[in-house]
């Protein structure tokens, strides 16, 4: 633990770990090493019940004195649809999904880049934060980040082989269950479950084990470096991902998933990304082994 942390486990759900099936033939993206299903075997531990909020981040930034990566880089990846037009003009696209832009001055502090605050959203889900500045912050309250399969049985609060963490149907008897893209991506949010960006991170029910959000609102960094085919040799054991890789697992999907192109709000569901990256999308939650 870093010198003058202090282990916070307040917010935390005490998970007994033991057996369960990870992963997904069914569905999903192949491409993405969903499957094999296997059986994992976890010991116990705890994790946050919610993802780490602006305010959490706050309180850490002001302590340390912590410069984030994007605020060193000097720029973030932000939702095109998002920006004021002159911004949105006059920041570079992504090629391959020009929805996003790079914004300069976009950070955690100011999601949207310049003029934006965390007014009336310190209880969202921090964003702009790479996997170093999660593992910053974990290390920092005595934490850690979790590991990928910790990070799945969790999500799935108890229910085995299902496709979302409350079951198979994505909105039951009409109910929205999650935070994510809601009419035609990327020209038409109609926010019909409430939300067009980040949600408020106890913003709908929690899973079977207390947990909130873990589908939709932001993708989590887990401590993982990512592989599509390691886990089909890895241990069975508390597998922590493999040895080496330049990039690290992302898990739970976010506001901006839609059936159309991205159902990665699936709790099989993985991403990967550099752990340099940043943008309006991806926060984090923190585990402890127990």
């Amino acid at each position: 633990m870093p010198m003058g942390a202090v282990r916070r486990t307040d917010g935390m759900v005490s998970l007994p770990g033991g057996a369960f099936l990870m992963g997904n033939e069914d569905g999903g993206f192949p491409a993405d090493g969903e499957g094999p299903v296997r059986e994992v075997t976890l010991r116990p531990f705890l994790i946050d019940a919610c993802a780490v909020t602006n305010a959490r981040f706050a309180e850490f930034a002001d302590a340390t004195g912590y410069v984030s990566e994007a605020e060193k880089f000097g720029w973030s990846h932000v939702f095109a649809g998002f920006l004021p037009g002159v911004l949105r003009r006059d920041s570079p696209r992504v090629e391959q999904t020009p929805w996003w832009c790079a914004v300069s001055g976009a950070d955690w502090r100011h999601p949207e880049g310049p003029g934006s605050t965390l007014e009336g959203r310190w209880d969202h889900p921090v964003v702009h934060v790479s996997w170093h500045d999660a593992d910053a912050f974990s290390r920092w309250a005595g934490l850690r980040l979790p590991t990928e399969a910790e990070w799945e049985y969790a999500a799935r609060g108890g229910l085995v082989q299902r496709r979302y963490p409350w079951g198979d149907e994505l909105t039951p008897g009409g109910r929205h269950m999650c935070n994510i893209w809601q009419g035609s991506f990327p020209a038409k949010n109609t926010a019909e479950d409430g939300h067009r960006g980040t949600a408020p991170v106890t913003a709908f029910d929690p899973n079977g084990f207390g947990l909130y959000n873990v589908a939709g609102n932001v993708w989590e960094w887990c401590s993982d470096r990512w592989s599509v085919d390691h886990h089909r040799t890895a241990r069975r054991e508390d597998p922590a991902g493999p040895p080496k890789g330049s990039s690290r697992v992302l898990r739970g999907g976010s506001y901006l998933c839609h059936d159309s192109y991205c159902t990665r709000y699936r709790v099989a569901a993985r991403m990967g990304n550099t752990p340099d990256s940043s943008s309006g999308h991806t926060g984090f939650r923190c585990a402890l082994t127990a």
